[in-house]
């Protein structure tokens, strides 16, 4: 019997990476449009507050692949620090439902460890959970070059 209380550890992952940058240069990178353009989407809509909404769109390279399309909600927003949302992503056939829980720590003037967790149910076969862990370390390098 259990009271809910210990994380699945199946159904979440989670990431650490140090940016050799100013945490809220790093922070502005996952909340500014323009600068979520660079790395993350070809196309990035962000509202930058608690209950605002965000819509990111990476298109297709090849004519017969649909374009990848993310949204949700802004669950929390603390400046330079922390960020949760909800993250739908939605393909032909169903939309995976995840919750991005993102916390950011200056370490030192010039630093930022970031860590990302992503919860959600559809971690349970071990494929799935490699995959996204590959593209959110993927994900993490390319902001990483962008910023160092």
């Amino acid at each position: 019997m259990s009271d809910g209380s210990e994380i699945d550890g199946e159904s979440q992952i989670t990431l650490t990476r140090t940016i050799a940058a100013n945490v809220s240069d790093v922070f502005s990178a996952w909340t500014d449009p323009a600068l979520i353009e660079q790395w993350q989407a070809d196309e990035a809509e962000f509202d930058a507050f608690e209950g605002g909404q965000y819509h990111f769109i990476t298109y297709a390279e090849d004519e017969d692949e649909a374009d990848h399309e993310v949204s949700g909600e802004v669950l929390q927003f603390v400046e330079d620090q922390r960020l949760v949302l909800s993250w739908v992503h939605k393909d032909e056939d169903d939309e995976l439902i995840f919750v991005l829980d993102l916390m950011f720590k200056a370490v030192g003037e010039d630093a930022t460890s970031i860590t990302l967790t992503e919860r959600g149910l559809p971690h349970a076969d071990a494929q799935t959970r490699i995959f996204s862990m590959e593209a959110w370390s993927a994900a993490l390098e390319q902001l990483a070059e962008l910023m160092e």
